[in-house]
């Protein structure tokens, strides 16, 4: 009698060889991510390189970093709007100073030279208007940069160069991932700014990309960081949920 083959579930497919994890841009979507970090972490998937923008860029740092899943949601849920909020007068509405001073005490280490997984954040150049992957240097500065929303924050200057949020014009935060066998943990955009079918909002496809996507999270901002409780327990069983389904020929979607 012939038995047919189980089909490799996602994490057998993680497991087979070394791959990397990209991380989205996304309104305050850390928590989401971080749900993502914890359940890779309890079935032992570390990847071997990690990119992101923006929220992506922050969790990816921190776990890239050192710092455990429990040790990312413990900072998370106990975030407060005046721990990051510095408005000031400029070209945006919150300096940024304040956030930056959160991650080196968020951080556990200085520089990505020191990081125990390579890693890789995509900025936005303001004056050449393209996408820089920053991959070394000072960590804080560069993540900041990468997090630094137009008109929300100011500019972050850089070795004598302004910069914004990484997802201006790299959503995926995929351009400074070379890995050949990728993770991409894509957060839905509820911008009313972006077009729904907008190049910024499709899930990208590369060879040996696997996407990851979930619908209806929580929606987390400035004055609702209650709801990044939800969404990160939401993300985290989702996470868990999916680790066991087969893998995907592009991207797996589940609701929450």
């Amino acid at each position: 009698m012939q038995h047919n083959k189980p089909s490799p579930t996602l994490a057998d497919w993680l497991a087979l060889a070394p791959f990397g994890l990209t991380l989205s841009s996304g309104f305050f979507g850390f928590f989401a991510h971080a749900g993502v970090v914890h359940a890779l972490e309890e079935r032992q998937l570390r990847p071997a390189r990690i990119s992101g923008s923006s929220a992506g860029a922050l969790i990816g740092a921190s776990w890239a970093a050192g710092l455990t899943p429990s040790a990312i949601s413990e900072r998370l849920l106990g975030i407060r709007k005046q721990d990051f909020w510095d408005p000031f007068p400029g070209p945006g509405l919150i300096r940024g100073r304040r956030f930056e001073r959160l991650l080196d005490e968020w951080l556990p280490v200085r520089t990505f030279a020191d990081c125990r997984i390579p890693l890789a954040v995509s900025v936005y150049d303001v004056i050449g208007r393209r996408t820089r992957v920053v991959d070394s240097g000072p960590l804080s500065r560069a993540i900041r940069a990468s997090c630094a929303v137009p008109l929300m924050f100011h500019p972050v200057w850089m070795r004598g160069r302004p910069y914004l949020d990484g997802g201006v014009l790299d959503r995926p935060g995929l351009v400074g991932m070379t890995a050949d066998r990728v993770l991409y943990h894509h957060l839905s955009s509820r911008s009313p700014w972006r077009a729904a079918d907008g190049a910024q909002t499709v899930i990208p496809e590369r060879p040996g990309l696997l996407a990851l996507t979930f619908d209806d999270l929580p929606r987390v901002g400035p004055d609702a960081l209650d709801q990044g409780v939800e969404a990160y327990h939401v993300a985290l069983n989702l996470t868990r949920e999916a680790l066991d389904q087969p893998a995907p020929a592009h991207v797996l979607r589940l609701s929450a």
